[in-house]
């Protein structure tokens, strides 16, 4: 019976260490994202740092990336910048892999 439990208990960390890694990648692409887009609204220093950040806490506004995605594409349209959801998830994806390479190497 010791065994199994702590099989299960092996199964839990796992699962706990998968679970943090993905929030950290998401939250670094999430971050990433909003380099990207300060830069596209004519942000610098800390005032594109401050909007990186907000990217990052939409994300805890519901699940899944259509926050992100959303605040994102408005934030860009309301400064006139021609972009469009796809765009945004396109770079949103590329993105993703940066954010896995840069969590990995940290590792």
């Amino acid at each position: 019976m010791s065994t199994f439990n702590d099989r299960e208990k092996g199964f839990e960390k796992k699962f706990e260490r998968d679970q943090e890694a993905i929030f950290k990648v998401n939250a670094r692409r999430n971050k990433l994202l909003g380099a990207w887009a300060a830069e596209k609204l004519g942000l610098a220093g800390d005032e594109a740092e401050v909007y990186a950040k907000s990217v990052v806490v939409a994300d805890f506004e519901k699940p899944g990336d259509d926050d992100v995605l959303q605040k994102v594409v408005a934030d860009l349209s309301a400064k006139g910048v021609a972009t469009s959801a796809a765009d945004v998830r396109k770079q949103m994806d590329m993105l993703l892999a940066v954010a896995r390479e840069q969590i990995a190497k940290q590792a």
